[in-house]
């Protein structure tokens, strides 16, 4: 097995809380998901969402002068990134920040700010754009003021694979650090596209789900599932060499191990029935970290809560892993985070492997999910975990898989 990587600091806000710890302990609680009636939506077929916490403290990140020219996209990403920069002990001021990478992905980028600048166009004239548009409406921009923000000038670059686009970010900044470039790398997502016509686009192709009931929306793996609930938020991991981590004395909380990517080249939305594509990625990523199907103990299921995407996914887990694996879905209290979920989602594995407790699916009746599944359901679980797998599948066929073992022998 070649050098690993080890995950050293993780920040997160989501639905579930304003920080990785509060997010951690309401997965475990499990129950429903976090969707309340959003009042931006009101008058559409799709009115409910999975919003950031009213009370998330984005200033703890940045404030006064400098957060004006920051989009609500871009402070999310900051605020989850100096989380996850102070979780791993670091003091950047003291490092060469030649030497630190920033890699974010995003799908979508600040679309409300690019709405709102096109309406003062077309209602006020062209004098009334805002000036700082570009820089805050880009969606490399949370990658740049990261940078900007830390000292970071090695490199820095936006990762957009749809809803694959954090899993895609850790893959660079792990290539990275393995070919020499860097040698901290702060790596995640970020999304917040909880706009009027992104809902109402996401509805109108049939992915969104619509029950009256916002809390049962999202049900990962259950017979009824009919569509995802569009969420907010960011995640950020803090990635160094294992060996580098080991020098400085830094607590190393997982390793990610091996990565695998793949293209499904069949369809512009829909996964392949058969999970081919899927099936490649897990395979490269199990080939890269030195790891056997068998040596996988648990997986956090892509599972978006649709028809067709579960379905294909469980059938892909059942046949390559057919020793049944503990599977997760976190989209059942967390929505669709977008371009976010890959790096939430890994950061949720990376907790689960440490501490040995798998969070149960929300809205997944116990032992009535329809799929050759161990899937997790009512309460967390406990489990030693050997090896964990992190799934996250984009529009436009992208396929990231992740590898994650424990920073120590379970």
């Amino acid at each position: 097995m070649t050098e690993t990587v080890a995950v050293t600091g993780l920040g997160m806000i989501t639905p579930a809380g304003d920080g990785a710890e509060a997010t951690w302990e309401r997965m475990c609680r499990g129950g429903a998901t976090a969707a309340t009636p959003d009042p931006a939506l009101a008058g559409l077929a799709v009115d409910f969402s999975c919003r950031l916490p009213a009370d998330t403290a984005f200033d703890r990140a940045v404030s006064g002068r400098a957060a004006w020219r920051l989009s609500p996209v871009t402070r999310a990403a900051l605020t989850a990134a100096q989380d996850a920069i102070a979780d791993a002990g670091l003091d950047l001021a003291g490092c060469d920040g030649a030497r630190v990478a920033v890699v974010i992905g995003c799908a979508i980028g600040d679309l409300t700010l690019w709405i709102d600048q096109a309406h003062r166009l077309a209602d006020k004239g062209p004098g009334l754009v805002s000036p700082t548009t570009m820089a805050r409406a880009l969606s490399n921009m949370p990658a740049g003021e990261i940078a900007l923000a830390l000292g970071a000038r090695g490199p820095s670059l936006g990762t957009s694979t749809a809803c694959a686009s954090g899993a895609s970010a850790l893959v660079v900044a792990r290539r990275l650090l393995m070919d020499g470039l860097c040698d901290i790398a702060v790596a995640g997502g970020v999304e917040r596209a909880v706009n009027p016509l992104i809902v109402t686009a996401f509805n109108q192709m049939g992915a969104l789900s619509c029950d009256v009931e916002p809390s049962r929306s999202s049900r990962p793996f259950a017979a009824d599932r009919n569509g995802f609930v569009i969420a907010e938020g960011a995640g950020v991991l803090v990635l160094e060499r294992s060996a580098d981590a080991a020098a400085r004395g830094a607590r190393v909380r997982a390793l990610l191990a091996g990565c695998g990517e793949t293209t499904d080249a069949y369809h512009s939305t829909a996964p392949r029935p058969d999970g081919a594509g899927t099936e490649a990625a897990v395979r490269l990523a199990l080939r890269e970290a030195g790891l056997t199907p068998g040596d996988i103990d648990h997986v956090n299921a892509h599972a978006t809560s649709t028809p067709v995407g579960d379905a294909a996914e469980a059938a892909m887990v059942a046949r390559v892993l057919p020793h049944a694996p503990t599977v997760t879905a976190p989209k059942g209290v967390l929505g669709h985070t977008l371009g976010a979920a890959g790096a939430i989602e890994a950061a949720l594995t990376v907790l689960t492997v440490e501490r040995g407790l798998v969070p149960p699916t929300a809205n997944a009746d116990p032992g009535a999910t329809p799929f050759d599944l161990d899937c997790v359901t009512g309460t967390a679980r406990p489990q030693r975990i050997r090896a964990a797998l992190s799934n996250s599948f984009g529009f436009g066929g992208h396929n990231v898989v992740l590898a994650i073992l424990p920073g120590a022998a379970p």
